[in-house]
């Protein structure tokens, strides 16, 4: 691949979580979380990107958003689960995105807030249309996803270098 190849990266936060005296990393979703990931999935499946991999967090909530999501795709991606993305900050999740090898040029992130927020809205140096106003308005609600663009190999992924091509929340 040459060094302008085109990416795409979508940022995917897990859906609704119940709340329970368990751990925070072994929070299940909630019945409306259990609704809305499929939701989630069917509209990612039918933007036509086929993903070369999936990063998941480990925490139940993520892995369970997924498990729905992916039902939708025609083809499942290969996917990894990194306890990395939990908790993670903005740097570490920026250093893991540059971990990704160069035959990836789809990735889906299945993690948490304020970090997909903080990625896409780092990573993001324009948007199309009113994307990233909507983001910057509404935040990043469970369920929601944001696309970044950008061209170049995954270890030169840094602030600015993308555009917001599309962001959704289940409430569009």
């Amino acid at each position: 691949m040459s060094a302008d190849t085109p990416r795409r990266i979508v940022f995917l936060r897990h859906a609704k979580a119940e709340w329970s005296q368990d751990s925070d990393h072994e929070r299940p979703l909630a019945e409306r979380g259990r609704k809305d990931a499929p939701v989630a999935g069917r509209r990612l499946a039918d933007a036509g990107t086929a993903f070369d991999l999936a990063l998941c967090s480990t925490a139940t909530r993520t892995r369970e958003t997924w498990k729905l999501a992916v039902h939708e795709f025609e083809q499942r991606p290969r996917t990894v689960y990194k306890e990395r993305l939990y908790e993670a900050s903005l740097g570490e999740l920026i250093a893991l995105f540059g971990e990704t090898p160069d035959d990836v040029t789809n990735l889906l992130v299945i993690g948490h807030n304020p970090g997909m927020h903080g990625a896409a809205d780092a990573l993001s140096g324009s948007a199309e249309g009113d994307a990233l106003a909507r983001m910057t308005r509404d935040g990043f609600p469970t369920a929601a996803y944001a696309v970044v663009e950008f061209s170049g190999p995954w270890k030169t992924l840094e602030h600015g270098v993308g555009k917001l091509v599309e962001y959704w929340t289940p409430n569009d």
